[in-house]
């Protein structure tokens, strides 16, 4: 049997890099598609030696990105940059949704079969209540811009599989930690960045508000998992267990003797969070295994 053909388009960015080395060993022909504005082709150093990769440095909403998905063929496309970081705010919203159209267009022209999208997971389920969390895949409430951007992908995505018969899976991901991530990716880089620097950090609020942490080895093997499985369905990837953020400093910063510095509420920011990984057990045979001290004290390590 050949080799899956998958295409990752932000491939060089934090996620998109771990996704490339798990798939490069498990065989796997990969070609990344990165503008590389918030990526680095040093987050691909070890997949470049390994050999099978194929790099394109071009913007995935330009038209460009059809010559390459004509060439390459790829049996999946796995979507990891829909929205930006950092958040561009409403500015981001055309070009964003420009880039899903333009490929699934690609898609439909070229006869790919299939495409996993990822997107935050706090941004699909408005505030939910406590008794609600962890969150289920349900009715879908946006959350800010971002929120929008979510939604519309997952419509589009749709659409084409209702019109073009191009499947589709998107995961919503809690929040993912772990190695390479930027300092602006997420609390943990910034809590760790902030550690490495002797500067103390800050939390906005009152420290108490809660997010489920999963690591990015957890949430690669369920991309590499959805690439066959869970068509038609958004699948929540996450613990379901809640964190508190000042909690998470207790872990990161414990050592440091950095007391936190306080800083303002984040406007609409999410007082409790954390997702059900139900479905994703029943359609993906995916659960998390890596526990939280495990996942930092192997982000740290290699940071």
């Amino acid at each position: 049997m050949r080799p899956m053909r998958v295409m990752v388009i932000g491939g060089a960015g934090f996620i998109g890099s771990h996704l490339v080395d798990r798939l490069l060993a498990e065989g796997q022909e990969v070609d990344v598609v990165d503008d590389l504005s918030t990526g680095s082709l040093a987050n691909l150093a070890e997949a470049r030696a390994a050999g099978g990769l194929k790099i394109h440095h071009l913007d995935a909403g330009s038209a460009d990105v059809d010559t390459v998905i004509g060439i390459r063929r790829p049996d999946v496309i796995v979507l990891l940059a829909v929205l930006p970081r950092p958040d561009r705010g409403s500015g981001q919203v055309g070009p964003a949704l420009g880039m899903v159209t333009t490929i699934l267009e690609s898609c439909r022209h070229h006869g790919v079969a299939k495409v996993v999208a990822a997107v935050p997971a706090a941004v699909l389920y408005g505030h939910p209540a406590s008794q609600a969390i962890p969150v289920k895949e349900g009715a879908l409430i946006p959350r800010g811009v971002n929120g929008v951007v979510a939604r519309s992908t997952i419509d589009l995505l749709e659409i084409y599989r209702d019109r073009a018969s191009i499947e589709f899976t998107v995961l919503a991901l809690a929040s993912v930690y772990g190695p390479r991530q930027r300092p602006d990716g997420g609390v943990v880089a910034a809590f760790m960045a902030a550690v490495d620097s002797n500067k103390a950090p800050v939390l906005h609020g009152d420290g108490r508000q809660t997010r489920d942490f999963v690591f990015v080895d957890d949430v690669v093997d369920a991309c590499v998992r959805a690439c066959e499985r869970g068509g038609g369905l958004v699948i929540n990837i996450g613990t379901g267990e809640q964190t508190a953020i000042r909690e998470l400093w207790d872990h990161v910063g414990r050592t440091s003797g950095l007391a936190p510095a306080a800083g303002p509420a984040r406007h609409d920011d999410l007082v409790r969070f954390a997702v059900s990984p139900v479905r994703a057990r029943i359609h993906l045979a995916w659960s998390p295994w890596t526990a939280l001290d495990e996942g930092l004290a192997r982000a740290r390590a290699v940071s």
